[in-house]
């Protein structure tokens, strides 16, 4: 009898001890995607272009820290790759006041983008190497950013960067829709069909204490950031 109750214990005991590591598992899952290629090319200023439709929708409706974010902060992407360039279109609702430039300057980067509403791209193309990778930022007014991340130098930005990033934004009732077109020069490689690049997709809307900062793939930091390489999510280029 004595010998029963004790393996019952300690089964129970095991059964316990596994549960928290399969939820740490669950929460430490990351997010893959496909990006669909196209054989034309065409101009992203063209937002409800039909090449769009082959793109794989991605709903992206959690904050930084894995907290649901309200219907009215979701956003959705649309990310595609033909043989000169990467294509990435954002609509996000928008159901409260803009917090963006009154005189965009459209004409370069725009430093500090950052600080008001803007979709963001984070994209290695060297998953082996996740601490060096662009960073893309677009604005509802069509200003964009454009540098490289590089974390294994003292001086991690390279603000000199130009990728020849071209961009398209349109604001709508309720809605926001954000578009870009990069060159592959812009990585220094060219993907080929089931290559796997890594990063993540974010957006950072509203200001002060409500300001709401969601990512595709939640980076989990105390404090609201987005350059956790860790976390990056996994992109699979298709044909």
């Amino acid at each position: 009898m004595v010998q029963e109750m004790n393996r019952r214990i300690l089964l129970l005991l095991a059964i316990s001890l596994c549960l928290p590591i399969a939820t740490v598992g669950q929460r430490m899952t990351k997010p893959t995607t496909k990006i669909h290629h196209i054989a034309n090319d065409f101009s992203v200023t063209d937002l409800d272009n039909s090449s769009w439709k082959h793109a794989s929708d991605l709903n992206v409706g959690t904050y930084w820290n894995g907290v649901e974010a309200p219907a009215g902060r979701r956003f959705a992407v649309r990310i595609l790759w033909s043989d000169s360039a990467l294509y990435v279109r954002y609509e996000a609702k928008q159901t409260e006041p803009l917090v963006v430039s009154a005189k965009p300057e459209l004409t370069k980067k725009t430093m500090k983008l950052w600080e008001r509403d803007v979709c963001e791209l984070f994209l290695a193309p060297d998953k082996t190497e996740p601490r060096r990778y662009p960073e893309f930022e677009i604005a509802p007014t069509g200003e964009w950013l454009d540098l490289v991340v590089d974390w294994r130098n003292d001086e991690p930005r390279d603000w000199e960067y130009l990728s020849g990033m071209e961009p398209a934004a349109k604001i709508e009732k309720d809605k926001v829709t954000m578009a870009f077109k990069i060159p592959w020069k812009a990585f220094g490689r060219k993907p080929a069909a089931n290559d796997v690049w890594i990063g993540n997709l974010y957006r950072a809307v509203g200001s002060g204490d409500t300001r709401g900062y969601l990512a595709w793939s939640p980076t989990m930091t105390k404090e609201p950031q987005f350059h956790v390489p860790e976390k990056f999510g996994e992109f699979v280029f298709v044909k």
